[in-house]
């Protein structure tokens, strides 16, 4: 769906690439995230593959077709959600998807049908003027879908989200990776990454450090080990554990056997723990 080789581009007046040399691939179905700080050069990444910026050095294939060969027909078959809503706030949910929805010439979705998918069912006449930003966020996810999109592009979709709201959109991810959708996620929260991504790109300074599956990444960067937290006369204390024959390890049985326990945790790196370990930066 998405080959990029040797990926390189420069804003006008600056010196340093703000993306220097990136070469990645995404398959079909696939949920693959985009991850770095501010400033990392993810959205110029993301700008450059859905044709909003021009003039970069290097490869970019988007649906097998080199992206300087598309023109508004790109259009037809991607689908984009941009990190900040971008809607006509004098018109309701409906009309704004419908509005979108008109400008295509392909198979579209009805609107009412996206609403309710992304719960906004009950807000479909309200104007979006009056939508929270969460509502916004997820009124950008619909309209990323109204095209019947091979490729969806989302950048940042849970940013300045609370809670609540943000598990509404990683579990629209996780639906829409179900469902077969190909999702290119461009985000700083690790958190989201790790729970919908399929493969995860780290990128600093415009240059790709590391791709591979969450999980894998936290198996390899991860301690071989556990944490047992217990209560001793209504103190919490804590011993560690070599992960390697625990079932036979005679302190773990008699501490299990002696106190109550409170918790057990495997010594399993989070990806934002990967993340600055192998670039040495944080997410800021």
């Amino acid at each position: 769906m998405i080959d990029v080789q040797g990926l390189t581009y420069t804003y006008a007046g600056r010196k340093t690439p703000a993306v220097n040399g990136v070469s990645f691939q995404v398959q079909a179905g696939e949920v693959f995230g985009f991850l770095g700080p501010n400033g990392a050069g993810k959205s110029t990444t993301q700008k450059i593959l859905i044709g909003l910026l021009t003039g970069h050095q290097g490869g970019a294939q988007v649906l097998g077709k080199d992206i300087r060969a598309w023109g508004s027909d790109l259009y037809e078959h991607i689908g984009v959600s941009f990190e900040l809503p971008n809607h006509y706030s004098k018109l309701t949910g409906r009309e704004n998807l419908q509005f979108f929805r008109d400008l295509y010439t392909g198979p579209t979705e009805d609107p009412q049908a996206l609403l309710a998918l992304v719960d906004l069912a009950d807000a479909a006449n309200v104007r979006v003027a009056q939508y929270s930003k969460g509502m916004q966020m997820r009124l950008n996810v619909a309209r990323a879908l109204l095209n019947q999109p091979e490729l969806v592009f989302m950048d940042e979709p849970t940013s300045g989200l609370d809670p609540v709201s943000a598990r509404h959109i990683k579990d629209l991810l996780r639906r829409l990776g179900g469902e077969g959708r190909t999702i290119f996620l461009t985000t700083h929260n690790m958190v989201v990454a790790d729970e919908v991504c399929d493969r995860v790109a780290f990128i600093v300074d415009g240059q790709i450090q590391l791709i591979d599956a969450p999980r894998t990444l936290k198996l390899q960067h991860g301690q071989r080990g556990v944490r047992v937290e217990y209560s001793v006369n209504q103190h919490t204390e804590w011993r560690e554990y070599p992960l390697a024959g625990l079932g036979q390890n005679e302190d773990f049985l008699a501490l299990l056997q002696a106190y109550p326990v409170e918790t057990i945790h495997t010594q399993e790196a989070t990806l934002e723990d990967i993340f600055i370990r192998v670039t040495g930066r944080r997410l800021t």
